[in-house]
């Protein structure tokens, strides 16, 4: 029998996508009232009614599923946040409770930030015992499973108390087996303000006003910008006295000088007779600098290259945070939340990706935590 899934604050998917990579299912149902992530959710499943808000539904009219999830709003619980908690206006946990004490389903799997386990996570653990189920959780880094970031969260099941959740495993196609080897130099974390924030600031500039780096930041300072059509030009650039730089500028500074046996004597590290280093050996992955290692391992992971970090935007085409690389770095497929024809502006698909689950992040925490369960229970 094929499992059904309901998805509350679906998001654009992620983590229902995480369970289904682990135990495949139906998706029955999504909730998320939000234009953005609904004009997603309509694109990738058509014939899949979107519940809207959770906040105003009468779950006894709803499908019951065996599986249900939810990745709640995290910015009750956020070190970025005002860390309001319970007391948040954004805290809808009631609800999401209230959903699980009428469908009862067989498995309950919620996400949320590392911080939650300090604000709130007490009522989560209360609320669960008192409608009948038990729960195991476990903090996750998207970086375990080769994301170039490292984006902790906590992940959740919960059961009906006193049964197994046993479920048959089926394999997770394109995911990694399991924690990978650390060591590398990781990229900011995605985050659904990257989109809205009011442009980049140095890193330094960043940190010297206590304020987390993000994203944007790091990509449109460090890295290579993406071509446009101003390159042509090597007089006076319109970009002067900011902190972005056309592509002619940095290309000066940092590529050698093509030459014959580029061809042949262009493997990685390699230089000419004079010790400068040769084109082919520049033109490499170190053009993401110390994320270089990082951004390698989830290529390989991903089975696609890197799209190119920045691209150019506005009228004067200031390289800025491209949201394919996003899409890449939180483990989506080309497309899945950039395609043209879902319709989405830029900061429209930066916040989605911000709010997103690194489904491969997912599914190896609902193993984990699946396979810590039965072997308690055996």
């Amino acid at each position: 029998m094929t499992l059904t899934i309901g998805s509350l604050c679906s998001g654009y998917g992620g983590l229902e996508s995480s369970v289904q990579s682990v135990l495949g299912g139906d998706l029955v149902f999504v909730a998320d009232p939000d234009p953005g992530a609904a004009r997603i959710l309509t694109h990738h499943h058509p014939d899949v009614p979107n519940l809207g808000d959770i906040t105003t539904l009468a779950w006894s009219t709803a499908p019951r599923v065996d599986i249900l999830t939810a990745g709640y709003p995290c910015q009750p619980f956020s070190q970025a946040g005002l860390r309001k908690g319970t007391d948040d206006e954004r805290h809808i946990w009631p609800h999401i409770c209230d959903a699980i004490c009428v469908l009862r389903p067989r498995l309950v799997v919620l996400e949320n930030v590392r911080g939650h386990l300090r604000r709130g996570f007490d009522t989560v653990l209360a609320d669960l015992a008192r409608v009948g189920f038990d729960a195991s959780w476990v903090c996750v880094r998207a970086s375990d499973v080769g994301a170039p970031h490292r984006r902790e969260r906590l992940f959740v099941i919960a059961w009906p108390k006193g049964e197994i959740p046993y479920f048959p495993r089926t394999s997770v196609a394109g995911g990694t087996g399991g924690a990978v080897p650390g060591g590398v130099t990781l990229l900011p974390t995605p985050d659904a303000s990257q989109g809205s924030r009011g442009g980049s600031q140095h890193p330094d500039k960043r940190r010297a006003g206590g304020h987390s780096v993000s994203l944007a930041d790091v990509v449109e300072q460090q890295l290579l910008p993406t071509p446009a059509a101003r390159d042509w030009k090597s007089g006076q650039s319109n970009l002067i006295g900011t902190n972005a730089r056309p592509l002619n500028e940095v290309i000066e500074n940092l590529l050698p000088t093509p030459r014959a046996s580029d061809g042949s004597h262009g493997g990685p590290n390699q230089r000419g007779s004079r010790g400068d280093l040769m084109l082919s050996s520049a033109v490499q992955p170190e053009h993401f600098g110390p994320f270089a290692a990082a951004v390698s391992r989830w290529e390989s992971v991903m089975g696609r290259p890197a799209p190119a970090p920045t691209e150019p935007t506005g009228k004067n085409g200031r390289p800025q945070l491209s949201p394919r690389f996003t899409e890449w770095a939180m483990g989506c497929p080309d497309g899945h939340v950039t395609a043209p024809e879902i319709g989405l502006s830029r900061a429209e698909q930066l916040h989605a990706l911000g709010n997103g689950v690194v489904w491969q992040q997912g599914s190896y925490a609902v193993r984990l935590l699946l396979e810590r369960v039965t072997a308690v229970a055996a």
